[in-house]
């Protein structure tokens, strides 16, 4: 009868052991699956900034020929040079992570742009309004790429990839830059030259 007891006792052993593999096992199937999602929204992510990045390449100097303001031309200029750059170190990270440079189309960046076309269409030709629409639509503009990199940034940080961070970082700062840039325009006296057409157009 002891002899019994010790084997009962033995196979309670061996269930709990096995149990508690099990259970190790399926937490770490979970992990995993949960860094590998993480990683897939990363590139998804990258990917659409990608396309938006490329699309400004293209929009931005529309923006340039439909100003009036030397000025605000003359920042969507330097913009411009800023935003090339930015596709050539988006093409960094997507080497860090061991991915193909892929561009994912970005509904967001889209419609903002088609925004920004449908104020150049509504304003006049060599207005104040017209500048200030500009002003606006960009600054939308730079407020989702804000948005965008700075979560992507602390991503990058969370799964360890510090260089990514880094180059991530560097172009969120570049992006609040030429925020600040377009409201030091805003204001100046381009709105109140806006104000002063409205009023003409009103007598």
């Amino acid at each position: 009868m002891p002899q019994t007891k010790s084997k009962s006792r033995t196979a309670t052993s061996r269930n709990t052991n096995t149990g508690s593999k099990t259970s190790g096992s399926s937490a770490a199937r979970q992990q995993q699956t949960s860094a590998g999602e993480l990683e897939k929204f990363f590139y998804d992510s990258l990917k659409d900034l990608y396309w938006a990045e490329k699309h400004l390449t293209k929009a931005i100097p529309k923006l340039m020929k439909a100003a009036s303001n030397q000025e605000l031309i003359a920042a969507l200029e330097d913009h411009l040079e800023v935003t090339e750059g930015h596709v050539e170190r988006l093409e960094q990270v997507f080497e860090i992570i061991g991915k193909k440079a892929q561009a994912k189309k970005c509904e967001a960046m889209e419609g903002l742009t088609k925004e920004a076309e449908s104020i150049i269409e509504e304003t006049e030709d060599g207005t104040a309004t017209r500048d200030v629409g500009i002003i606006l639509a960009a600054q939308k503009v730079e407020h989702y790429e804000i948005a965008s990199y700075g979560g992507l940034a602390q991503l990058a940080k969370t799964m360890g990839l510090d260089e990514a961070k880094d180059i991530l970082g560097q172009i969120l700062q570049e992006e609040k830059d030429a925020d600040e840039a377009l409201t030091s325009i805003a204001e100046s006296d381009i709105n109140l030259q806006a104000e002063e057409e409205g009023e003409g157009e009103e007598e």
